[in-house]
């Protein structure tokens, strides 16, 4: 009965208070939690790209549609206050597979591969140890010596982004993220009955082309309908006295020079808008399709599904493009976890618990019941079925180590009401400090005033300490990269 339900879900045909009121009728049966041991869950897990928190209908955005996504938090756990730690594509998708930060596992662009320590607590690692088939579809993006790739993963098909668009045999083209979903139907369709399974589907949506600079966001055919009688508003936060308040390094970073390829006239920016909202669009079609599968093989009602973005992005906002700075259209995303075995009381809640791509590991591996004490996140497991405990975090470090000219490094403290930053090879280092109590879209830096002298100290010491925790002061020799320009 509760298979039959949980294929309705993901069936938009199907009236949602049909579906509650179905789930409430079987909430007195013996679904089990999610610390049940009698039978392990298998995992899927999606991950976007270049996709900030509030890019989701269900996070209350007036034009983006989202609808599987959506559906996934009306049934399952959305947490509003998710961050990445470093923003940027390659440190946090390899924060995400490991569970420690860049500081500890020293992976961004440019930089050796990750050294086996990290590997070897790696989700897909702990997972296929612990008896699961893993699979990998899409961008991978992370450097990893092969013997341990193998070590990782049963199944890997990778998928590069350049072109988006796929010639196929039968001459037809084909997007790519419908070609994830392609691969990772298959590797449901090939899974061995009796053992349970781990699937990463990791979508280069919704990043730009890069390299063409006419057609940034090239999106899937199926959703070119959308969006197209739609004057999208102009960014928040787009006055020019936000970016003229800048310092001159941030004014003269490749945030803003990527501002000029995308968001600098309003057709322009009508245009990759749009396109940016139909990959977003797009990448939810194929989730859907995902998870129809699963439920056509009658395996949804053991299967955990989590919807996470790699970073932030500015589209626009404060005269900016890409991610890579501390404000919060940089560091925040997206995510989602629908577990079909919690009650259905526990369902459609928004935690405001603060959530971090270092949780994604350890929850994973609670799931399986292989936690790693060396994970330096936490599992946020407990926190689908009960508020967060006093005990849980406050603040959490977050940096930005690439070594790239046009990409400040820095580091900092952010907490509910204060964020604190040093982009530290500035001489000297600049400093920025952000009241979120009076100031929540962080357009004043306060770091200067003589009232907020005791505060800046406190947070200046609190990142010195969270620094030497996960690896210690920056130094080229500590963090060494290759090819470097």
């Amino acid at each position: 009965m509760r298979s039959a339900i949980l294929r309705r879900l993901f069936d938009p045909r199907v009236p949602r208070a049909a579906i509650c009121l179905s789930l409430l009728a079987v909430q007195c049966a013996a679904i089990p939690t999610v610390n049940a041991a009698e039978k392990r869950p298998n995992v899927l897990f999606f991950l976007s790209d270049d996709h900030r928190a509030d890019m989701l209908g269900c996070a209350g955005h007036p034009v983006l549609q989202t609808p599987t996504i959506d559906r996934l938090a009306r049934n399952g756990v959305r947490f509003e206050n998710m961050f990445v730690t470093t923003s940027i594509c390659a440190a946090s998708r390899a924060s995400v597979l490991t569970g420690v930060f860049e500081r500890t596992h020293k992976f961004t662009f440019r930089t050796p591969p990750i050294a086996r320590d990290w590997t070897d607590i790696s989700y897909p690692r702990l997972l296929k140890d612990a008896g699961y088939r893993t699979g990998f579809v899409g961008k991978f993006g992370v450097g990893i010596p092969r013997d341990q790739r193998e070590k990782m993963f049963d199944f890997f098909s990778p998928l590069n982004r350049n072109p988006y668009f796929r010639r196929q045999a039968d001459g037809r083209t084909r997007h790519i993220t419908q070609i994830a979903g392609d691969r990772a139907i298959r590797f449901l369709r090939e899974q061995p009955s009796g053992q349970p399974f781990c699937l990463s589907v990791s979508f280069h949506a919704a990043h730009a082309e890069d390299s063409d600079k006419v057609n940034h966001f090239p999106w899937p055919k199926a959703v070119e309908h959308l969006y197209r009688q739609t004057v999208l508003p102009d960014p928040r936060l787009s006055d020019p006295q936000i970016f003229s308040g800048q310092p001159e390094f941030l004014r003269l970073s490749m945030n803003r020079q990527r501002w000029f390829w995308r968001w600098d006239t309003p057709q322009k920016y009508q245009r990759n808008l749009r396109g940016y909202y139909r990959m977003i669009s797009g990448l939810d079609l194929v989730v859907g399709r995902v998870l129809d599968t699963l439920s056509e093989l009658n395996m949804a009602d053991n299967t955990v599904v989590l919807f996470c973005g790699d970073n932030g992005y500015y589209a626009g906002e404060r005269g900016f493009a890409g991610k890579w700075s501390h404000y919060d259209e940089s560091l925040r995303v997206p995510l989602v976890i629908f577990d079909p075995r919690l009650p259905a009381a526990q369902r459609g809640k928004v935690s405001p618990a603060m959530a971090l791509n270092v949780d994604i590991a350890p929850t994973i591996a609670g799931l399986a019941g292989v936690a790693r004490s060396s994970h330096q996140g936490q599992s946020l497991l407990p926190l689908l079925q009960a508020p967060a405990p006093q005990s849980w975090r406050r603040d959490f470090f977050c940096e930005h180590l690439f070594d790239h000219a046009a990409i400040p490094k820095w580091e900092g403290v952010h907490e509910r009401h204060w964020v604190y930053a040093r982009y530290f090879q500035q001489q000297p280092a600049f400093e920025f400090l952000h009241d979120l109590k009076t100031d929540p879209d962080q357009i004043q830096n306060v770091a200067g005033e003589p009232r907020y002298a005791d505060q800046l100290d406190r947070l200046r010491a609190r990142c010195d300490a969270l620094r030497d925790r996960y690896g210690g002061i920056y130094t080229p020799q500590k963090f060494p990269t290759v090819n470097r320009r």
